[in-house]
């Protein structure tokens, strides 16, 4: 499909459409060590790995279900015994097809309809595909491979980069420990993404993975490993999406980002989950000196999302940026935010959350900041935005400040408002419409964010947003 058909394609049509179901293997509904065991079998895994799992499984038994969060969203439907945890598809090659060509036709055309082909050849360093619960495509452009860079799924770098794996795959960064979807994560994770970039090199065109859930009352668990060493530089990007149907779906990635001494990482992210979803991911990063870690994030379409970016800013000099947007709608609940942890001197944050809600949904920032005692010289600035199109909406902020050095920079601002009649007279003067001249203000509204992202991710939000506002998304 060329970048021309992709333009003349419905955006809806691309994300809710349907394939029949072909799995070479899947698990029975719900977690048992069994389960966990023929995840670890089939993939044929090294003992420590079994190990790690089987360790994370018990420590997702041991903990509550998170219920006390003032307002969080209601996960009472969340049965992970209703939820089939592993599904790999129907290929030939375990580890993903080497040409786009050697997928099966049916999931040829799933991604030729995200448009993922097309984007590989226009703007991208490399492309990751995942299906259901593994990637079933993985390239590098060979000028990157040639300088030392990694871009592989993670079930492959379990195998050949064991070591490095290793010592970063949920120890320092996001241990099962954290909560109790970290626990769930790291017992039956399957697929992602492992990123490795060496010293002194700078990858300037975007990584891409994305990941599609297809089938019906399934849970996709993707990790996502991103190492950039010193002087190093990558932006990573990650689509997501899946079809709605009568069932609950389950998403609960992982990602872990280490940063480097002055190397810089973007991790870009476009979420666009079906209305039977559940979004409750856990990513972290750690910064070491001078180095800068960028998060720009957008997430609409779940049931419920509760999804707070963390980032350890270890060295002095460390800069972290979060720019998030969230988007809800009747009956959705987006619970998200950011935190970071300012644990040296002259360390930099800033918060930027725009939220839209409309049609009674409600959108929440939740969102920490902790400032160590030593850290002198750090700044923070936290800034949030609510728009909301009606009175039956909701919009909250949350934000938490623990600051325990004195000689340090805070400020937080927030705002919240309703799109304005007069706002909308003046565009209808100037010959807009009344959808258009609100489409218009909220595109003038989450600007921040959408500069963030390569033109073709920034123009599909601004669609998806056009899209939710209308109520045809699922």
């Amino acid at each position: 499909m060329s970048s021309e058909d992709l333009k003349d394609t419905d955006t809806e049509a691309r994300f809710e459409f349907k394939k029949e179901e072909k799995s070479a293997f899947e698990t029975e509904k719900g977690l048992t060590e069994e389960t966990v065991r023929l995840i670890s079998e089939d993939k044929d895994e090294p003992e420590w790995m079994l190990e790690r799992r089987l360790r994370a499984l018990q420590q997702w038994q041991e903990m509550p279900m998170p219920t006390d969060w003032p307002g969080q969203p209601d996960l009472s439907e969340v049965d992970i015994d209703e939820i089939v945890p592993y599904i790999r598809p129907d290929i030939e090659t375990r580890g993903g097809a080497e040409s786009w060509e050697d997928l099966p036709e049916e999931i040829q055309d799933t991604f030729d309809k995200l448009g993922i082909p097309e984007a590989e050849k226009n703007a991208l360093s490399g492309v990751g595909a995942q299906y259901e619960s593994e990637i079933v495509y993985q390239n590098m452009q060979e000028r990157w491979e040639e300088k030392g860079v990694i871009f592989c799924d993670m079930d492959k770098a379990v195998q050949e980069h064991e070591e490095i794996v290793k010592e970063h795959f949920m120890t320092k960064c996001v241990p099962p420990s954290d909560n109790k979807f970290a626990a769930l994560h790291g017992a039956i994770w399957s697929g992602g993404s492992f990123v490795y970039v060496p010293e002194d090199t700078t990858v300037n065109m975007p990584v891409q993975a994305y990941f599609r859930m297809n089938s019906e009352g399934m849970g996709q668990f993707e990790h996502t490993l991103i190492i950039a060493e010193e002087n190093s530089e990558v932006h990573y990007i990650e689509g997501c999406s899946a079809p709605k149907y009568s069932a609950f779906n389950l998403h609960s990635g992982g990602v872990e980002v280490f940063v480097g001494e002055n190397a810089h990482v973007q991790y870009s992210t476009v979420q666009n989950w079906s209305k039977n979803t559940y979004n409750l991911n856990t990513k972290r990063a750690i910064v070491e000196a001078d180095g800068t870690m960028e998060w720009v994030s957008g997430s609409m379409g779940s049931k419920a999302t509760m999804l707070y970016p963390a980032t350890i800013l270890k060295g002095p000099g460390a800069t972290d940026n979060h720019i998030t947007i969230a988007f809800a709608g009747e009956g959705q609940n987006i619970d998200t935010g950011a935190k970071v942890y300012h644990n040296a001197p002259d360390t930099k944050s800033t918060i930027e959350s725009k939220s839209i809600s409309k049609d009674g949904g409600r959108t929440n920032y939740r969102g920490l900041v902790h400032i160590s005692d030593g850290a002198e010289d750090s700044k923070t600035n936290v800034e949030c935005d609510a728009l909301m199109f009606d009175n039956e909406s909701t919009s909250d902020t949350m934000p938490y400040m623990e600051i325990q050095e004195n000689k340090v920079d805070v400020a937080h601002e927030a705002t919240v408002g309703k799109i304005g009649d007069e706002d909308v007279f003046y565009l209808q003067s100037r010959g807009l419409d009344d959808d258009d001249a609100k489409q218009m203000i909220v595109a003038g509204f989450i600007e921040p964010i959408t500069e963030e992202l390569p033109i073709e991710y920034a123009v599909e939000l601004n669609r998806l947003i056009e899209l939710e506002m209308e109520g045809s998304l699922g």
